[in-house]
């Protein structure tokens, strides 16, 4: 076919991308009104093809002084699909017309340059060359803005940088430049400087200012080039969609309860670590929520559930935070409690964030009081009946993805109950420990002793509890690998296959080592790590996890002998009556909650085998493209996918929180927030000095030991056997790796967090609280773990080589 005639083109008569994302990015940038150097296009640019009055028109762009640019404005190169960044050429400085020519050669037969031609048919690159012929900027400094982070995801930082003079040198990477982060509010959070600042803060605020009204134009996320001439004015030579973000890390936040409301991860994060997608959200999340605002109606602190917010809990960027805020009403709302003894118990330390709402009369405390109390203690009544709606209820499995709907949405409330039953049994637990924490606390003081040397008398006081369902649940397990390990050709069998093959090969047989591993699968299959995620699968879906765990405590067993570790007995010498049943009380509390937990996991675990299946109904039927799909919707977005209607843009609504995961899931944030939590880069910890980390003792005992920093559970399958396991928080999913450890540090966590609870059953110092200590700590440090005092000694440095030469 015959290529088209060249032919110019004027920047306020591009109305499309026919003439390239470059000539539509200036076109629109002028045409809103923005400080655009004077440009025209060449369309269809051929040196054997001159347009008619090329040389007059270039001479009228040229009157001021002369310089111009010529750049590569291909059809398809910087728009939505991909931007085609730096494969065609451009010539900077064009001064005079032959000059313009040869520029125009040079750019035109770019098109077929090697590496543009390598890298068009995956781009959507095709069609003619198209050219902008632009005036040249006088530039005292210029570079790049983008109006969300390419590297982060997240849509709520901008990023510039910028060099002295021309933006040629950071395109091309031939100069290093100043690197500034500012956030929606126009604050600079982070920066980079080489040198002397190309920029002073004002003109930093300023092209971002700028930035963000484009991108509000364009509705989209945009790359912008940009240059500051010598009268200081900014002047915008380029805009074109960001391509390589993931989707929305923010499109399914809740809404703020208020924006001085204080959000936390702590506690909430210990039960639902990390990101989670929108389905686990709109099911667990909402479970909880449901849960927990029952409990503020019981005791008379909310009229009724709301169904249409988010109050207790909110989900942002992925993760679920629980709103103290709301939480206050309990402080100042029954007797016996405090402000600051509240926010002890979820965060592990004082809020002074939190603002204390006014206190109740006393009589109307009084009154909360007991409805509270007999609320949190009667739930012996609330697990029978749940037991009995575990006995009737079916796992979804209808052959109809609508029947099969219908299934889950009547199994939710099944779930929101079991959770309730799992909230009232842990306010019951909390509150034993609270009160017996308090008591210890205070004869400590009353003693000489210090607070900590109380918390961690109380802490050992707790331990011994029998049939804590984790710790139960532990000692299965281990039982099945101490089979093994009496049974050599059995073990060796089981070290040399693949793990999901070790595990699957256990399973179903006849003899004592599988009998008592299909028990275990029986009692224990639903539990795993994140085991409230929709997604994620249980040990007993999951062969490869639970077999790695397996095949690394039979390692160790097998080079340890038949060493069995004790479990702790409780201090009960000198301590007085009423304590000792406080003790008690603290036990069967720990002991209740792990119970209800796993009930409540066991439902959690049905759905989300139905869901699964929901998904391969529907990739069946040619409703979805592949069957994981599912979990990245919200539940009131299913009713439309099992219907019959259009479901495009809800798909690729999906497909983008799918790619948004991952970036969610490295986000990080601080312990407390008000309003909105934001993601931080974390500075190192407070409270280290001379070498010690702070944090709150959990389980007595003081063991020095080499550090295995492991910030998820797949990387604690790198632990060995007497290592001191650093970790942000643990599930019952981290639980086996208990066997291998001498000790258990956590960024978080209190005296009966889960971590807490077996490592006390487990006689394993135990320091929670941290605040970091993940941060801090290296793999291979040398460390001296204090369980009575809460603290964390650095006692040897792992050598890090360098890296230069």
């Amino acid at each position: 076919m015959q290529q088209p005639r060249s032919e110019l083109v004027e920047l306020s008569d591009v109305i499309d991308a026919r003439y390239g994302g470059k000539a539509l990015g200036l076109a629109k940038l002028a045409a809103a009104g923005f400080p655009v150097p004077a440009a025209f296009v060449i369309a269809n640019a051929d040196a054997g093809d001159l347009p008619v009055g090329l040389e007059a028109r270039y001479a009228r762009l040229a009157a001021s002084d002369g310089a111009v640019a010529v750049r590569s404005s291909a059809s398809g190169e910087d728009g939505l699909e991909s931007s085609f960044a730096g494969q065609y050429e451009s010539v900077l400085g064009v001064n005079g017309y032959d000059e313009l020519l040869a520029a125009i050669r040079h750019c035109a037969a770019g098109a077929s340059a090697e590496r543009a031609a390598a890298y068009r048919p995956g781009a959507g690159i095709s069609g003619p060359m198209h050219l902008v012929i632009q005036e040249m900027v006088d530039a005292r400094a210029a570079g790049v803005v983008f109006t969300a982070d390419p590297a982060s995801g997240r849509r709520d930082l901008c990023v510039v940088d910028a060099v002295p003079g021309l933006g040629e040198s950071l395109v091309d990477g031939s100069a290093s430049s100043d690197h500034y982060e500012v956030d929606r509010a126009g604050q600079i959070i982070g920066r980079q400087i080489t040198s002397s600042p190309a920029l002073t803060d004002d003109e930093v605020t300023a092209v971002v200012a700028g930035a963000r009204a484009a991108e509000a134009r364009w509705e989209m996320p945009l790359d912008l080039e940009w240059a500051i001439d010598r009268t200081g004015d900014v002047r915008w030579l380029q805009a074109r969609p960001i391509t390589t973000l993931p989707g929305d890390l923010n499109e399914m936040d809740s809404t703020v309860a208020g924006e001085d409301h204080v959000y936390t991860r702590c506690n909430i994060g210990e039960m639902m670590p990390g990101a989670f997608c929108p389905l686990t959200a709109s099911v667990s999340g909402r479970a909880i929520e449901y849960a927990m605002q029952l409990v503020q109606v019981a005791g008379g602190f909310q009229d009724s559930y709301r169904e249409d917010r988010w109050l207790q809990l909110g989900y942002f960027s992925g993760h679920l935070f629980l709103n103290m805020t709301e939480g206050t009403a309990l402080s100042s709302g029954i007797l016996g409690n405090s402000l600051e003894q509240y926010s002890l118990s979820i965060a592990g330390r004082v809020v002074d964030e939190l603002v204390p709402k006014p206190p109740k009369p006393f009589a109307r405390r009084l009154v909360n009081t007991v409805r509270l109390a007999t609320f949190a203690l009667s739930a012996g009544g609330a697990i029978r009946r749940l037991d009995r709606g575990l006995a009737r209820f079916e796992a979804p499995s209808a052959a109809e993805p609508a029947a099969l709907l219908a299934e889950l949405d009547a199994g939710i409330e099944l779930y929101n109950e079991a959770t309730l039953t799992h909230v009232r049994s842990s306010s019951r637990s909390a509150v034993a420990a609270n009160v017996l924490e308090q008591t210890v606390v205070r004869e400590a003081i009353r003693a000489g002793r210090s607070e900590d040397e109380g918390r961690s008398r109380a802490a050992a006081m707790m331990a011994g509890a029998a049939d804590v369902e984790s710790a139960v649940m532990l000692e299965h397990l281990d039982d099945v690998v101490g089979r093994l390990a009496g049974d050599p050709a059995a073990a060796e069998a089981f070290l040399e296959r693949d793990a999901a093959e070790a595990v699957t090969g256990l399973t179903g047989g006849t003899g004592p080592i599988s009998r008592t591993f299909d028990e275990f699968l029986r009692r224990h299959g639903h539990r795993g790590y994140r085991e409230l995620c929709m997604r994620d699968r249980s040990w007993r879906d999951d062969p490869d996890g639970l077999g790695t765990i397996m095949q690394a405590m039979l390692r160790a067993r097998l080079n340890a002998g038949d060493a069995v570790r004790q479990t702790p007995a409780s201090p009960q010498e000198g301590v007085p009556l009423t304590v000792r049943a406080m003790a008690r009380l603290a036990q069967a509390g720990a002991r209740g909650r792990e119970a209800t937990k796993s009930r409540m996991v066991l439902v959690a675990y049905l759905l989300s085998r139905g869901y699964r299946l929901l998904g391969e109904r529907l990739a069946a039927t040619g409703r979805l493209p592949d069957a994981d799909l599912v979990f990245f919707f919200d539940r009131s977005e299913l009713p439309a996918l099992v219907g019959t209607g259009d479901v495009r843009d809800l798909i690729d609504r999906a497909a983008a929180r799918r790619a948004a995961l991952p970036f969610q899931a490295r986000l990080e944030f601080p312990d407390v927030s008000v309003g909105k939590p934001v993601p931080t880069r974390p500075e190192p910890p407070e409270g280290i000095e001379d070498g010690v980390i702070v944090g709150r003792p959990a389980c007595s005992g003081v063991v020095e030991g080499t550090v295995r920093v492991a910030t998820t559970v797949a990387q604690a399958r790198e632990l060995r056997p007497g290592e001191v396991l650093v970790a942000p928080v643990t599930d019952v999913g981290w639980t086996p790796y208990f066997t291998l450890i001498a000790a258990l540090v956590t960024d978080i966590g209190s005296s009966v967090s889960h971590g807490a609870v077996v490592a006390r059953e487990y006689g394993l110092p135990c320091v929670v609280n941290t605040q970091g200590a993940t941060r801090v700590l290296r793999t291979g440090d040398r460390v001296r773990v204090d369980g009575d005092r809460g603290t964390v000694t650095l006692l040897d440095r792992t050598f890090v080589p360098s890296t230069t030469a």
